[in-house]
């Protein structure tokens, strides 16, 4: 693979990244209300949800769920219910006490970092769009002519998986900086938890009727 293809796909993997979705608005509004510290523990478990991705791609189980709209089904079911999750616990939160911006707020959120991480992880993982988006965009810019497929596969999906890794970190630089200000208002937290959850709601109707 030349450096001008992988710079190329490089670039596009950095703009997909970029434009909005449920991954990104997580990271945003979560560390916006919860600081620096949860916003990276989310972005490593979603990063390392994309590695399972990776996985049923390069295996060709990706394949299947192309192929069986039963699969796909179920998979879009589950990641549905686990947003509407998400949703329930934003508006059942309740607003917490000034921090510094390098950690959690003392006493809240009552999720532990491993939890977060954990939840990053569900949230990628529970969206089997990400998985056809990998066998639909990956394989164009493989070429069996110059070796393995399946070790190109590998390399492109850590390229993109380290492009989402850079700009979900730079989204909670923002959003933890405006989230120390935020902090300062209890209303204002309680309005923020209220719009998370209809995003997160509004995410998981999207996602429930959504079609290959």
């Amino acid at each position: 693979m030349t450096p001008e293809t992988l710079f190329v796909y490089f670039g596009l993997c950095v703009l997909l990244a970029i434009s909005p979705g449920p991954d990104n608005i997580f990271v945003l509004l979560q560390s916006a209300l919860h600081g620096y510290r949860t916003g990276f523990l989310i972005v490593l478990g979603l990063c390392t949800g994309l590695l399972f991705h990776t996985f049923i791609v390069t295996v060709g189980i990706a394949g299947l769920i192309a192929a069986s709209d039963t699969a796909f089904t179920i998979l879009k079911l589950l990641g549905a219910a686990y947003l509407l999750y998400l949703a329930w616990g934003a508006l059942k939160a309740g607003p917490v006490g000034a921090v510094s911006s390098t950690e959690d707020p003392p006493g809240a959120p009552a999720l532990s970092g491993r939890q977060f991480y954990r939840r990053g992880i569900l949230m990628s993982m529970s969206n089997p769009k990400v998985s056809l988006f990998f066998l639909a965009f990956l394989p164009q810019f493989t070429n069996p002519a110059i070796g393995s497929v399946k070790f190109q596969l590998i390399l492109l999906s850590l390229i993109f998986i380290l492009s989402a890794f850079l700009v979900f970190c730079s989204i909670v630089i923002f959003s933890g900086y405006f989230g120390q200000l935020l902090k300062r208002s209890a209303r204002a937290q309680i309005v923020l938890n209220r719009f998370t959850a209809l995003v997160f709601a509004g995410l998981a109707l999207r996602l429930a009727f959504s079609t290959k």
